[in-house]
């Protein structure tokens, strides 16, 4: 008999990550107990909170839905954390985004690799450490479900300095495998996967169907005139958004290995593809604050929709395996998975304890990540700087070290002149002055 979880969601008020999370938790069998909404906006809390309570009565499962302002009030006695975060929120991300254009630096997205990364980063560890030290004291046997970005240096940094069960979930694979499968004409459930690389820099080193190579079936379907099936988007908003497989598959073709996150976030670890004049056009969009906000706000309108009843409630289940990963702690057994995990063997060409990406297992015994052995010497090439990149990165956020925070900016690809990386990095850091205290002290 699954036993009754507490289920406490730190950014429990997002617009973004909330309806999802809340629908996947009501639909799945096997989940029951509290659901503990924490956000530092109570208006946007309470707002979940009442969806949530409008999903539970109406698939008929047995949890309560609260709101909690105060943090270790919402944590304690937890079983499961999760967190979808933000320091700052859009209004520090505009600067993530804005400053480096100053500097002729484009970024597509800005909350992983790149100027932004770095920033969002120094901003977030210091808060997930904090979190985690939070969790040692009032739920210490808790797992923390990571959704934040940028996910690497994060799970790293909660993983070297507290003893709470981290695992990092990414759902960039779910597009290229929804993808494959429809190329094959197999159910998505059906594409077995090797993957291995650090957060939206992972690459497919397998992928099966049986006795069936997917990738030897996709360079076939091409040849033979055949499209990527992407996925629609609901408005010109979205656009960005969308996969178009262009970057994915010109690096199939130099390295004879697929990446598996989308474009935009790969046009960062190769900034030759972006559009700025030094190579072809690859057809990546950047995803501006603007673009985030009318998203934001989108989601926000949809979420009054359904609590008001306007709108029939969203009962469909995601891709997304944080309802699976909590009805198997319910339950006692295993679940496979993504997983983001300081590297304990998987990739034997990676330092030990630099967080990587490949699959795993979540169960009783913990989490564990899969091995894969030695990445291939052109893929590893690609990754060994970001994973290297992460420990200055930690090390830079905790103890506000602005020489470690200039390494690590000009380690970066994205980082293209050296006498003015160093008015860059100032510049970030004075716009963050108010998340950043260790750099000001």
């Amino acid at each position: 008999m699954p036993r009754a979880l507490r289920i406490c969601i730190v950014g429990g008020g997002s617009y973004n990550w909330g309806p999802t999370l809340l629908t996947d938790l009501a639909v799945t069998p096997g989940i029951s107990g509290t659901i503990v909404l924490h956000d530092t906006d109570p208006g946007a809390a309470e707002d979940l909170r009442r969806l949530g309570v409008a999903l539970v009565a109406s698939t008929g499962a047995e949890m309560d839905v609260v709101c909690c302002p105060d943090l270790h009030e919402s944590l304690a006695g937890a079983d499961v954390v999760v967190v979808t975060i933000t320091t700052g929120g859009l209004e520090a991300t505009r600067h993530d985004i804005d400053i480096p254009a100053l500097y002729g630096i484009e970024q597509t997205v800005g909350d992983t690799v790149g100027p932004g990364g770095l920033a969002r980063a120094l901003r977030n560890i210091p808060v997930m450490v904090d979190l985690a030290t939070a969790m040692e004291a009032v739920c210490p046997d808790a797992w923390l479900l990571n959704l934040t970005n940028p996910m690497a240096p994060l799970v790293r940094a909660v993983s070297e300095l507290t003893q709470i069960k981290t695992v990092g979930l990414c759902h960039e694979v779910f597009g290229v495998r929804r993808a494959l499968a429809a190329i094959m004409s197999v159910d998505r459930s059906a594409v077995d996967l090797t993957v291995a690389g650090v957060n939206h820099l992972i690459w497919l080193l397998d992928v099966r169907v049986g006795e069936r190579d997917a990738i030897a079936e996709l360079r076939a379907h091409l040849a033979n005139g055949g499209t990527i099936p992407l996925k629609p988007v609901d408005g010109d908003h979205m656009l960005p958004f969308q996969d178009r497989w262009q970057v994915k598959l010109a690096l199939l073709a130099a390295y004879g290995y697929l990446p598996a996150a989308g474009d935009r976030h790969l046009a960062e670890f190769f900034p030759y593809v972006l559009p700025d004049g030094r190579g072809p056009s690859f057809g990546v969009l950047p995803t501006t604050v603007d673009h985030r906000v009318t998203i934001s706000a989108t989601a926000r309108a949809q979420v009054h929709r359904w609590v008001e009843g306007t709108d029939p409630l969203p009962l469909e289940r995601s891709e997304e395996e944080v309802a699976d990963i909590v009805a198997a702690i319910a339950s006692g057994n295993v679940h496979r998975a993504v997983v983001n995990l300081p590297n304990a063997g998987q990739i034997d060409n990676i330092p030990r304890g630099a967080a990587v990406e490949t699959m795993g297992t979540i169960g009783p015994t913990g989490a564990h990540g899969i091995a894969v052995g030695d990445l291939p010497p052109g893929v590893l090439g690609t990754v060994l700087p970001h994973a290297l990149n992460q420990g200055l990165i930690v090390e830079a956020a905790l103890t506000g070290d602005r020489a470690l925070a200039l390494q690590a900016l000009l380690n970066d690809p994205l980082t293209r002149d050296l006498g003015t990386a160093p008015r860059l990095l100032d510049e970030l850091l004075d716009a963050h002055r108010s998340h950043l205290p260790r750099f000001f002290s």
